[in-house]
């Protein structure tokens, strides 16, 4: 038994806020509205394997009312996903489920008009469709039927209509303007555990939780196979070990889902992931691809949340782009997993321990300065030197000035530098005097900065250098509760 967030729960870990708020739709099917037409549409988004469908399949189990889970697996036709479809609502307790015996409907039109007459008129029903981008790719029209369906049948009923997907740009542009969801969906937004609930979940001190987000991601599946109370270095001991470990196979799947094995995009994601920031240092990673080509796949990956983009945060503008893995557990897979899955599969995954043994200090320094700058935005204002609205960092081409933490009015061109800080993440060392004389050495060369700018360390071990204001782990998961 786990007690995340205040909800006891067995076997099922956290998410009491999504699990309120679907409740809360539910609700208001049941209430009916004013317009006589209580069915609701919820469009959900996440990253792959943060727990969107089992989050939805404990809340229809919960509900009790009839429900009908459908999940599309990216069949190579129409007919296919109807097949899939039918038996789903076959098999379903919605009351007219047997109206699905004996019945091949041959478009998403006659099967979600058979749907309508299955739900219940008197009282509330759930319907899920999982992986909704997949229908979307075998039939250009489903998204215009669904619209036209909802329209005229489904929200007449009192039903939840959930329609989740992991490819975050295409459901978060279903609800744009001009499209045929429009206005017509609540949106919602499956985020990982954040580093607070990993913590309280494997019952571990906060840096050991930083630790454990930084690998995991977040990603309930790794999670759960993660012993009560271990460090890092047991968890993935034991991980690596186990070719079938959901450490081992999730980086993968989520991969092969969104680009082939040698699609260009693959390519210069594992340049990314292997630790190369710049262009043109990306470029020659992925076997000098030509320009069109890499920019090409930078903005898809950009496109698809996979690989985020980030410029110096200054008074003066810049074009220095670098790029980062936007997910903690795809760069950890990236960096010391998915190159050398052959090695874990024969059973040497004593090899695959060695070298993240030898890289972690380093890789941890670099992964965990994105977690920190998220934190810093989610404390009050008021509790940062400065006062800052936004908070990045900086950069020159050559990197002979890098600062950690750069706090300003706004971005990507401040009007003005509120804070400059420098995050030291070490196991036995804290801030000291050394870092203390090279931030503000760094500080100096910072357009907008001077030596009236507010300092800030951020460190794993806390000391207490006067001058200069000191967060440590506890201060960045207080900022997510």
């Amino acid at each position: 038994m786990l007690r995340v967030d205040g909800d006891a729960v067995d076997g099922f870990v956290g998410r009491a806020r999504e699990l309120a708020a679907l409740r809360r739709q539910l609700d208001r099917v049941r209430e009916g509205g004013r317009t006589g037409r209580p069915g609701r549409a919820l469009l959900m988004r996440g990253r792959r394997r943060v727990g969107k469908s089992r989050l939805v399949e404990e809340f229809a189990g919960r509900s009790g009312v009839p429900h009908l889970y459908f999940t599309a697996s990216a069949q190579p036709s129409v007919e296919a996903d109807l097949r899939l479809f039918v038996e789903a609502a076959r098999e379903s307790d919605l009351p007219g489920a047997g109206l699905f015996t004996d019945q091949t409907p041959g478009s998403w039109d006659a099967a979600l008009r058979l749907l309508a007459t299955a739900l219940p008129a008197d009282g509330p029903s759930i319907v899920v469709l999982d992986e909704m981008p997949y229908l979307m790719a075998t039939d250009p029209g489903f998204e215009g039927t669904l619209q036209k369906l909802f329209d005229r049948e489904l929200s007449r009923l009192p039903v939840l209509l959930v329609c989740i997907g992991s490819d975050l740009a295409m459901m978060e542009a279903l609800n744009e303007y001009g499209r045929p969801f429009h206005q017509r969906a609540t949106e919602m937004v499956v985020p990982p555990l954040n580093p607070a609930e990993v913590g309280r979940m494997l019952g571990v001190r906060a840096a050991e939780a930083v630790d454990a987000y930084l690998v995991s991601g977040g990603l309930p599946l790794v999670l759960d196979e993660w012993r009560d109370g271990a460090g890092v270095l047991d968890y993935l001991a034991a991980a690596v070990a186990d070719p079938t470990s959901a450490l081992v196979v999730s980086g993968e799947r989520a991969l092969a889902a969104e680009f082939p094995p040698d699609s260009q995009a693959r390519l210069v994601l594992g340049a990314i992931g292997a630790g190369e920031r710049t262009y043109t240092r990306i470029a020659l990673a992925a076997g000098e691809i030509p320009k069109a080509s890499l920019t090409r796949a930078l903005n898809l990956l950009a496109t698809k949340r996979v690989v985020a983009s980030a410029l110096p945060l200054s008074t003066q503008p810049s074009r220095e782009t670098r790029y980062a893995v936007a997910d903690p557990h795809l760069r950890f897979w990236l960096a010391f997993v998915g190159p050398h899955l052959p090695e874990i599969e024969r059973g040497r995954g004593d090899l695959v321990l060695a070298r993240i043994r030898s890289g972690w200090t380093t890789w941890r320094g670099r992964a965990v300065e994105p977690l920190v700058r998220e934190a810093l935005h989610r404390l009050p204002s008021g509790e940062l030197p400065g006062s800052p609205a936004v908070v990045g960092g900086y950069w020159t081409r050559t990197n002979d000035v890098e600062i950690d933490l750069v706090g300003a009015d706004r971005e990507p061109v401040a009007k003005q530098i509120t804070m400059v800080g420098s995050i030291k993440w070490l196991e036995q060392r804290p801030f000291d005097v050394h870092d203390l004389g090279e931030l503000v050495a760094h500080r100096r060369r910072l357009p907008g900065a001077d030596a009236q700018t507010p300092l800030l360390a951020v460190s794993r071990v806390v000391g207490n250098l006067p001058g200069i204001r000191t967060l440590g782990p506890e201060d960045l998961l207080a900022a997510y509760d």
